[in-house]
């Protein structure tokens, strides 16, 4: 998540520290980015706690958003995506995975992969492999992801398990940010981020062990708190991962954001990205931890 780490594709100008040491984002403005995410967190718990299936439609318009943010990017460097099959497998495959489990999105995946390789022929052999490679990222990168938050929605506690993938990987942000930010020194990686530091993801990893070590034991039957501090200590990981990969796609695409839907955090994916690479790791963990009730 941006949030937490900076932007890095561009210099940012000096500033106060963000989560891991990373200069804030210039005119950025904190109270309005603080109000859209308690808006987008009132939003999921409401959805999550009412009728699951609202949940679910709500991340399928917000990760379509995202796919297009991402196509849009990758035009840039004159990479055509095909956006209606792409978009298309959004929907599919958050439906199937959650309707018929792993299989069915395995299912949905495939037929995504066949019509956006079909539906970019016409459009001539230039470029072909530069624009099905890119297709093939954008599902692998989102479909899949999403397709794998759908599968934790699916059982009977899937409310809970949402919750806890959502605020362990966001208390990633919180820790970072204050420990990053008084404490910051030794930088992580400055080849990609170079503001990232060490403190900062030391911050980071014990907030979500704490997180995790609460939620999981509270929320779950059968949970630990042993349990919850190991998928604490994962997610932290996995959470930093997807701040750099998307570092990694800004930087070679030459963007500052993927978007500037949402104030004061950039695009939508620029607010999914850690959540991305991190809800793999958060289903294997529950589904190894408590099962399937």
């Amino acid at each position: 998540m941006e949030a937490a780490h900076g932007r890095e594709a561009t210099p940012p100008p000096a500033g106060p520290p963000t989560t891991s040491g990373t200069p804030g984002r210039a005119g950025r403005n904190l109270p309005v980015a603080a109000a859209v995410g308690l808006g987008l967190g009132a939003l999921v718990l409401v959805s999550l706690y009412t009728v699951k299936e609202i949940f679910l439609g709500v991340m399928t318009f917000f990760l379509a958003l995202g796919v297009r943010e991402l196509i849009q990017a990758f035009g840039s460097k004159d990479i055509r995506v095909p956006q209606v099959p792409t978009m298309l497998g959004v929907v599919a495959g958050l439906v199937a995975a959650y309707a018929g489990g792993p299989i069915a999105l395995v299912g949905a995946v495939a037929l995504t992969v066949l019509a956006l390789l079909v539906w970019r022929m016409p459009s001539g052999a230039d470029g072909y492999v530069r624009d099905a490679t890119a297709g093939l990222f954008v599902v692998a990168y989102v479909v899949i992801m999403g397709g794998i938050v759908a599968l934790m929605l699916g059982p009977d506690d899937g409310a809970h398990r949402i919750v806890i993938f959502i605020a362990v990987t966001v208390s990633s942000d919180i820790g970072g940010y204050f420990a990053g930010s008084y404490l910051g020194r030794h930088k992580m990686a400055p080849t990609i981020s170079p503001k990232k530091t060490w403190e900062g993801f030391a911050g980071s990893a014990l907030t979500c062990m704490l997180v995790g070590g609460w939620l999981v034991p509270w929320l779950l039957d059968g949970g630990r708190i042993w349990q919850g501090a190991l998928l604490g200590a994962a997610v932290v990981c996995s959470a930093t991962v997807g701040d750099l990969i998307e570092s990694m796609i800004k930087r070679d695409l030459g963007i500052k954001d993927l978007g500037t839907l949402l104030p004061g955090h950039g695009g939508v994916m620029d607010r999914l990205d850690s959540l991305i690479i991190t809800a793999p790791v958060v289903w294997l963990l529950l589904e190894l931890f408590v099962g399937t009730t």
